[in-house]
């Protein structure tokens, strides 16, 4: 069998804006792709969302994405994943696909939660049969108990993120692809969460987690690549690379996360 492999060389993600003296567009597409604005070949002004983007990955990395907002974390996430092809350069990719970048997505509000299990599940590359094997246990995980059988609008943020949270983490990837997207559940929950999502990680062939939250990159992840408009600034041990965007307080977080995680391993 074929081991799980990301490669990119020299690519490059580019949004054409045909409409120049559209200001307030360029501005707003600027602020979530990343990147500068520029001309190509053909004198069209585009959003260079990605650029000149090298990396190699291999069967169990586990890498974290760090960078402001509008950086271009959630572009590289969507290139890995096949959703952008590159606009110059090249980008291969091996193995099963699980992207994740939004808990909500492929989830409908008018049917139950039973049901909301099963469409999320096709839409992360599940079949049905894997699914309805997995339900007893996404139940019981997400403790959501008789609201499951009542449909998804019902739900409070809190409930959706923990009923995603259970059909996600229930899934066996060759490449996992993760953009954050918790918060709204209690802290009790989130601790069970975190061990299910570091459950998930070991299963992963590779793992690249785009987050703001320095804790989870930490327990989820080996190294990190800082990425700041559109292009790949450092690749490095976690420590380093959130010292260098961060700076020291920062790193010295990320240093007592990890020597917490190597106490728990030797326990």
């Amino acid at each position: 069998m074929t081991e799980p492999h990301i490669s990119t060389q020299n690519a490059w993600v580019e949004f054409p804006i045909f409409d120049a003296k559209s200001r307030s567009l360029k501005k707003a597409f600027l602020g979530k792709a990343g990147g500068g604005i520029n001309r190509n070949e053909s004198n069209v002004v585009v959003i260079e969302a990605l650029r000149d983007i090298t990396m190699s990955l291999k069967m169990g990395d586990r890498v974290g994405l760090v960078g402001h907002n509008g950086a271009g974390k959630s572009t590289l996430l969507r290139l890995l994943s096949g959703i952008y092809e590159p606009t110059r350069g090249s980008a291969t990719v091996r193995g099963r696909v699980a992207p994740v970048f939004d808990l909500g997505v492929g989830m409908d509000p008018e049917i139950s939660g039973f049901e909301n299990i099963i469409i999320r599940g096709l839409f992360l590359g599940q079949t049905r049969k894997q699914m309805l094997a997995k339900v007893d246990e996404i139940a019981e995980f997400t403790e959501l108990g008789e609201y499951l059988s009542m449909p998804l609008r019902t739900y409070s943020t809190g409930m959706r993120v923990r009923l995603a949270m259970g059909v996600v983490t229930s899934i066996d990837p060759e490449i996992l692809l993760l953009d954050e997207g918790i918060g709204a559940v209690d802290a009790e929950f989130l601790k069970k969460a975190r061990t299910r999502l570091q459950a998930l990680v070991e299963r992963s062939g590779i793992l690249v987690f785009a987050s703001h939250s320095n804790e989870f990159l930490a327990r989820l992840c080996q190294t990190a690549m800082w990425v700041d408009h559109g292009t790949i600034r450092m690749t490095g041990g976690i420590e380093d690379v959130v010292r260098a965007y961060e700076g020291e307080d920062a790193a010295r977080h990320v240093r007592e996360v990890l020597e917490e995680n190597e106490r728990e391993r030797q326990a």
